[in-house]
């Protein structure tokens, strides 16, 4: 009987420890595991594994400890090895996607070879048959070339000649100047309904005259917000077209690697719209990334008014949306001849600079005091000097008040960033330039500057927080996805150009690039807790990558591409992907 009751125990004990075992492996088990070269952006660590549960990783190491890891049936196996590389999802600190989009759905888009002739002559022609066949109300445009539109030509008579009832506003590639007709131009007041000179100063902007002093419908800078301001805005960017261009926005993204992304400027069209129509999708559940918004507070708009409506879009916020951005505008362009600089143009002139320091130290205390975090357009050595002077003099550390572009820095600016914890986001993809384009700043730039724009070791160097973003779309012809950004940053050579490399002491190692890329975007962001390396306990945001780009040929890096996008463990680009 004693035997007997042994032999129970001991069989009792079996099962009940088979249900222990079943137990903890289905505690430990995870629903995905992966294995390939595997780059963390954690201190550039490169590991073989990791294991996903819910979202998350919960291992991050060798081969061995993930395969604890996996249960039959219920684990998905990912080996990805020897087939390029797998990487975090990548961030974009500074584009306007949403406005992108909104033109190809509403407005007419150039292409930068077209000339004044056939913009005339077909283009907008094309657009006014458009416009009042669908009984539009407004016209809109962009992309011509500054370089191929002389500033002297009367535009808004020759746009009347084609159509003057319906007001026309395009602006050109970059986004820095616009194109408007009379109907227009008067109802923002720059004429007069007798046809004379109205309001011919804006600030921060220039608003080109004729002979005898009437505005000649070109207009730059902020003179072409305010003007573009006066168009009937609701009806070019309703909710239901910022609804349509939402899942297009997030298409380009993950087909690109992006899993991060801040709008630059989500009051182009002077409404709240994106926002709604943001929220909308995340409430839904159909956002796989996350979305950064910025107000736009431009020179000629009441600073206080403007900071309650920047502050009221929190009330768009979700799980993936944060709003906490005021978008502004320092000076103009390097290039352009409206950066804000020192020393001065060869032609003896300054650029346009918006906000005298005294304003932008007001208006960064009072933006950091509601929670909002400065996000500010600057190219020019000096601008970025005031700018810093002003984040410093009203600025909170902990808000991480951001530079954005940045064509120059004086040598003491650095520091100053590193010392007071100021971010830089930079166009790394414009470190380049052809032959022709370097042989022509040359002229039109000062000594110093015209061969040398955009650093980027520097800023490493001084350990400043810097971060990538590719403007798109104001940078027709240059690549938007990350890869070719990343050959562009480490090699100073746009591959379709074979020019010389530009600012060679500037470019930046591949571990560089991918960190500005993905943690860099996410410190940005205020995400680096939860996103932007993968490593145990953040959310599972990751790439293939068809391409080993810390190893492979650097002319080779631009072909690099995400055969496959997951976002919080989930795959959300290609889905018909099969590994």
């Amino acid at each position: 009987m004693k035997k007997m009751m042994l032999t129970l125990i001991v069989a009792m004990s079996a099962i009940l420890g088979m249900g222990l075992l079943s137990s903890c492996q289905s505690k430990n088990s995870a629903d995905l595991v992966v294995y390939g070269k595997i780059f963390t952006a954690d201190s550039s660590k490169i590991v073989e594994a990791f294991a996903v549960k819910d979202g998350k990783y919960v291992y991050v190491g060798d081969k061995a400890g993930a395969e604890a890891y996996i249960e039959e049936g219920k684990t998905e196996v990912i080996d990805y090895s020897g087939k390029g590389m797998v990487m975090p999802g990548c961030g974009n600190g500074h584009a306007h996607y949403s406005l992108g989009y909104a033109i190809q759905t509403v407005g007419t888009v150039m292409d930068r070879a077209d000339g004044v002739d056939k913009f005339f002559k077909e283009i907008i022609p094309a657009a006014v048959k458009k416009a009042k066949d669908n009984g539009s109300k407004v016209i809109f445009g962009s992309g011509w070339d500054m370089m191929k539109f002389s500033k002297d030509l009367n535009y808004r008579k020759q746009l009347d000649a084609i159509c003057s009832d319906i007001p026309i506003y395009i602006a050109d590639e970059e986004g820095h100047k616009g194109l408007a007709n009379t109907i227009l131009l008067k109802k923002a007041g720059l004429i007069k309904e007798d046809g004379t000179a109205g309001k011919t100063e804006v600030r921060g902007g220039e608003v080109v005259l004729d002979k005898d002093g009437i505005p000649t419908g070109y207009v730059k800078e902020q003179a072409g917000t305010y003007v573009r301001s006066f168009l009937d805005n609701e009806e070019l960017f309703s909710v239901d077209i910022a609804k349509g261009n939402m899942a297009k926005i997030q298409e380009q993204l993950l087909s690109e690697g992006y899993t991060m992304y801040l709008d630059g400027y989500t009051s182009y069209f002077f409404n709240d719209n994106f926002y709604k129509a943001a929220q909308e999708m995340d409430q839904a559940g159909d956002m796989h990334f996350v979305l950064g918004t910025a107000w736009e507070l431009d020179s000629w708009m009441d600073v206080d008014k403007t900071l309650e409506k920047a502050a009221a879009t929190k009330k768009y916020e979700t799980a993936h949306i944060r709003t906490n951005w005021l978008k502004m505008f320092m000076d103009g362009t390097v290039e352009s001849g409206t950066g804000f600089i020192d020393p001065l143009y060869p032609d003896g002139k300054q650029g346009i600079p918006n906000w005298s320091e005294e304003e932008l130290t007001d208006i960064t205390r009072k933006a950091n005091a509601k929670g909002i975090t400065m996000h500010v357009h600057v190219m020019g050595n000096k601008g970025v000097t005031r700018i810093v002077n002003a984040y410093v003099n009203g600025g909170k550390k902990e808000m991480r008040n951001t530079l954005v572009h940045v064509y120059g820095v004086s040598e003491p600016d650095y520091q100053r960033m590193a010392d007071n914890n100021i971010y830089v986001t930079s166009g790394m993809l414009w470190h380049h330039a052809d032959n022709d384009v370097q042989k022509e700043l040359m002229h039109i730039l000062p000594e110093g500057m015209n061969d040398k724009g955009y650093p980027m070791k520097s800023f490493f160097d001084h350990g400043v927080n810097f971060s990538s973003h590719s403007d798109f779309p104001a940078l027709c012809g240059s690549p938007d996805d990350p890869f070719g950004i990343m050959e562009i940053v480490v090699t100073g050579i746009y591959y379709p150009e074979q020019a010389k490399p530009w600012w060679p002491e500037e470019l930046l190692t591949r571990e560089q690039a991918l960190y500005a890329l993905t943690l860099g975007v996410a410190k940005q962001m205020f995400l680096e807790n939860e996103r932007g390396s993968i490593k145990a306990g953040k959310y599972a945001d990751f790439l293939l990558v068809t391409k080993d780009v810390l190893t492979c040929p650097v002319t080779e890096i631009h072909e690099a591409k995400p055969a496959a996008t997951y976002f919080e463990g989930k795959k959300v680009f290609p889905l018909n992907f099969e590994h």
